[in-house]
C-alpha cells in the first residue's frame, strides 16, 4: 500500500500594521482594576460578616435580609471588574 504525502500547512502571520481581528489591544490593565476588585471583595465579605455577627442588626437593620444582597452584589461586581483584567 503506498503512503500518502504529508500536507504542509502555511504558517499564519498577522499582516504588518494590523492588530488583532477583534481590534482589542493587549496592553496591561490599569492599576485601578485589581485594586477595585480586591476592595469590592473585602467590602462584600466584611458586610456579610458584620451582618451575621451582629445578629442581623448591622450594617443597616431596616434592610433586613437585603443586607445579604448588598454583600453578594459587591462580590459579583468584583467578578465583573476582574473580567476586564489582562
Amino acid at each position: 500500500m503506498p503512503k500518502s504525502r504529508v500536507r504542509k500547512k502555511k504558517v499564519y502571520s498577522n499582516p504588518a500594521g494590523k492588530s488583532s481581528e477583534s481590534g482589542e489591544s493587549y496592553e496591561p490593565s490599569p492599576m485601578w482594576v485589581p485594586v477595585t476588585a480586591v476592595s469590592l471583595i473585602v467590602i462584600g465579605i466584611g458586610w456579610l460578616t458584620l451582618f451575621y455577627l451582629s445578629g442581623m442588626n448591622y450594617p443597616v437593620a431596616a434592610w433586613g435580609y437585603w443586607n445579604l444582597a448588598v454583600g453578594f452584589s459587591c462580590m459579583v461586581a468584583a467578578l465583573l471588574v476582574l473580567s476586564k483584567w489582562r
